[in-house]
Formats: C-alpha cells, structure tokens, sequence
C-alpha cells in the first residue's frame, strides 16, 4: 500500500473539489458544462480495490484478518441486469412505544448477549429507535425484539437473494445499522468499477442512448449498496427497498441504487464500510455511512453522496492532479452533532446542516456543510502514505481520537483548521486498532484486533483491560446514550457483550 504513484512533485495540495465527477475529472472542470467520456487515459490513481472474487485484492495490514468470503455459487449471466424483483411488503412496524428510562434491555453491567439470547458470532449488530436488536451474520439478517429470547433469522432478502460473487449483486456484506423503529440499513460489498473501451473515468457509466452505453455496464449500478429492510410483525425481515432515491434532477426517477448526487454517470460510492446512526440532537434519526470512495448521508430512504477529505496529486511535472480517495473506515458523530470521517490518509469534520440537499456541496472551509478540519497526522507518514484509520471519535471533553489498524490510538487537537497537535496514546500491548468509542462519562472504548477490550479513562492516561468481555479481536462497538444506564455494544470475535452505565 506505502505511496500510490511513481514520483510525487513538490506539490501535494488539500483543495475545494467542484467537478461533477469525482474520480477522474482534474479540478478545473467547469461544473455548468456537459459531462461526456473523456480521453482514454484518465489521471485517477485507484484505491486499493476492496475483496475480488476474480484477481488480487492487494494486501491488508500485516496479520489483519480480512474474513471469508461466502461461497459464490454460480453467477448470473454478466449481460443481463440483475432482477431486483418486487419487494416484499413491509407489513405494519410493531409499535415501539415509549422505552423506560432504562429501556427494555437488561441492566446488569455486563452481559453476554451469545450466551444469553443465543446472538452467536455475527459480523456486525445495531440497535434502532424502537431498541430492537439487528444482527448480521453473511446472507442472514437476525432480530432479537425486546421480550424475545432469541433472535429471529431471515436469509436471503435484498442483495443477498442471489450467492455472494463477483458477478452477482454482492461480493459480501459488511454492516447493519438500525433506523427508525423496525427499520434497519444492510451494507454490500461489491468490485471496483474497470474501465471501457471509449470511456476515460473509471466509474463513468453511460446511460441509455448515450454513447458506449452497454447493458453490462449499466447493470453495475445495481451492485453493492445499501439495502433498507423491515421488521414483520413475526419477527421476520423483509426488503423495504434497495436505496435510491436521492435528491438532485440527474437522479430522478432512477432506480439504480447509491451513487453521484450531482451527476448519475458516476458509480463511485459501491462498497459500504461503516455505519452510523445519530442518537441525539437536532439530526437525530439521520443515518451515515462509509463507502470505497466518501461518506453518504441518509434521511429516511433518501441519500445525498457524498463528502470526501481529498487532495491532489501532483507527479512528473503534470499539471494535472490525481484526486486521492482512498478506502473510508473512520466514522464517528462528535457530541455536537459533527460529522468525523477518516480514509486512509486523511481525515475532517464536517459541519452538516438541517437540509439533506446540502450534503454534497463542497466549498471546503465554507458553504453549508464546511469542513472545520482537514488534515493527516504527520508524526505518522507523509501525505500520500496510508495511515490506515479505522476509527475517529471526540470525547466530551473536546479532544479527538484516531486509531490505525498498524500505528495505534493517536490523539489530536487541532491548532488551525489544516494541521493539529497530535500525540500517540501509551500503553496499550497493540497497535492494531479495529474500533473506538466515546462515551458520555469522558472514558474512550479501545477495541484491539489481537489484545481484546480497553478502556482509557477521561484523564486521558489511565488505561485498563475490560475483562468482563470475551474476544481478542474486537469488531465493532454502538453506543445507546438515550436509555439510562446508557448501553454500550461490544461485538467482538467471540461474539456480543453489553456494558451498561452509567
């Protein structure tokens, strides 16, 4: 991974991005003119692809653990665009009513929800606004209500209706979050995009009766995503319906699945990495995520994609850059609302405002979403090396947080809005990081991928193993502050614990 390209020129340069296209288009684009295919060599340095059932995917950190890709079974004939089908009825949302200040889960200060509820070993869990329990295990999507026992399973609905594949709707799934009360949101995993005879942009995808189009080309649209699926009043799952709708004339009426808000051409956003839900505050019930390329937001079953702490780089003496996007893991929602995002090398936080259409528009520092910060830590590499970021949080007491699937948990505060002070947390038996969590006592949740669960408490030093939950390698934390004792879930490779408290 190291650095993208050959020899980087002097210029390495942080910029307002205002092309339609992200991914190949240089910067001085004139965004009123009329998008068409370019040259036949764009100036896009591609970001490591992400698992691919038919070449090399390329190398994850050293001993990171990149799961099992489910059997793929026989693809479908590459020509034809997969049938989304009808989706089925939804049915009526069991009513949530009103949770208890403690809500309906136990309260002890540690349980095991495997054990307890028979969770198992899912890849990733969510908790929606009614409080019930999503779990996600491959093709499956489990439910454990409040009053159940056990989980409820459902295989196969959605993108995972056909064998995960190269050349079916999914390579894999990656992560659940939950919405709205019997509402949860599915993440797909699917190939990057390869260029076409005729097309410079390696994610221009022409539309019907525009020149190159082809249905195989077209039919990449319906792959990966994020799928919307509902709660029965059984306790079943069913598809609400594969996430299109968007806002923006280019869209309209376009059932084609997450990409471009400004422009439908570019099928950049394919493979969903994370996932969260706002808990509070004026956005509450707004869903994030991220994906190979930026962070989308969602409202309901509308999404605006998206955001991304790019830059440009500069090589050879060429005048044109390459805009740098790399994979985005990193995503945490400050205690103010603020959005923080991490890629690989870079990260920011952004400043969302009350209308779903201002997402996109990038005016760097200004406009209606501006960044407040954009950087990289350079106590760690230069700008074009990866960092590998898999977490960002603020605790309340102001400070951020980063932690790297190889260097560690850093800490930041920012002294201007391009550069911070950064210092790398000591005593902790590992660098590699998979997850970190604020919580609303000042303490910051650190799951390790090989030294299990850590605690660092609001001093900012004292750090201690979390023994009561089993696992060495933990996966995923979500935070419920609504409840008291508030709910922390820690996912880990051993399976589902919850901490309670304060």
């Amino acid at each position: 991974m190291g650095i993208r390209a050959g020899a980087v020129a002097a210029g390495l340069a942080v910029i307002s991005l205002f092309s339609v296209g992200c991914a190949d288009d240089p910067q001085t684009v004139d965004p009123q003119e009329e998008q068409r295919p370019g040259p036949p060599d764009g100036n896009e340095v591609p970001s490591p692809a992400p698992p691919d059932a038919s070449s090399d995917a390329g190398t994850l950190p050293t001993d990171e653990d990149g799961g099992t890709t489910p059997d793929a079974g026989e693809p479908p004939d590459a020509g034809t665009t997969p049938d989304a089908g009808e989706p089925t009825d939804a049915g009526t949302t069991p009513d949530a009513g009103t949770p208890p200040a403690a809500g309906p889960w136990p309260v002890d200060a540690a349980l095991d929800y495997s054990r307890a509820f028979g969770a198992g070993r899912p890849q990733s869990v969510g908790l929606d606004e009614g409080l019930n329990l999503w779990l996600l295990d491959g093709r499956r999507i489990g439910v454990l209500r409040p009053g159940d026992t056990a989980p409820t399973w459902t295989t196969g609905i959605g993108q995972a209706r056909q064998p995960f594949g190269g050349d079916s709707l999914a390579i894999d799934s990656t992560v659940i979050c939950g919405g709205e009360a019997g509402r949860a949101y599915v993440g797909y995993r699917a190939n990057e995009m390869k260029r076409a005879p005729g097309i410079e942009q390696r994610t221009y995808i022409p539309g019907p009766g525009e020149a190159y189009y082809t249905p195989e080309r077209y039919a990449e649209y319906q792959k990966g995503d994020l799928d919307a699926v509902r709660l029965q009043p059984d306790g079943s799952v069913a598809l609400e319906e594969h996430i299109w709708r968007t806002v923006k004339s280019s869209n309209k009426d376009k059932q084609i699945g997450i990409h471009n808000t400004n422009d439908f051409h570019y099928e950049e956003d394919r493979s969903v990495l994370n996932c969260a839900r706002v808990t509070r505050g004026s956005h509450r019930g707004d869903l994030y995520i991220t994906t190979n390329h930026g962070v989308t937001r969602i409202q309901g079953l509308t999404y605006n994609s998206h955001r991304h702490p790019g830059w440009y780089l500069f090589e050879d003496g060429s005048e044109w850059g390459s805009l740098q996007c790399p994979y985005m893991y990193g995503l945490g929602i400050a205690p103010n609302g603020d959005v923080l995002v991490a890629n690989e090398q870079m990260l920011g936080v952004l400043v969302p405002s009350g209308n779903l259409e201002d997402w996109d528009r990038e005016n760097t520092w200004g406009g209606p979403t501006p960044w407040t910060f954009k950087s990289f830590n350079e106590k760690i590499n230069g700008q074009a090396s990866d960092d590998y970021w898999r977490a960002f949080e603020q605790t309340p007491s102001g400070r951020y947080y980063l932690g790297s699937a190889e260097y560690g948990v850093w800490a930041m505060t920012p002294k201007s809005r391009s550069a911070g002070n950064w210092s790398k947390l000591e005593g902790l038996p590992t660098n590699r990081i998979q997850a970190l969590k604020a919580t609303d006592d000042g303490a910051l949740y650190i799951g390790t991928n090989g030294a299990g669960l850590w605690r660092l408490e609001a001093d900012g030093t004292t750090l201690t193993q979390v023994r009561q939950v089993s696992g060495q390698r933990v996966l995923q934390f979500v935070y419920e502050p609504t409840v008291t004792p508030s709910m922390l879930l820690v996912l880990t490779d051993q399976g589902l614990t919850v901490l309670r408290g304060p």
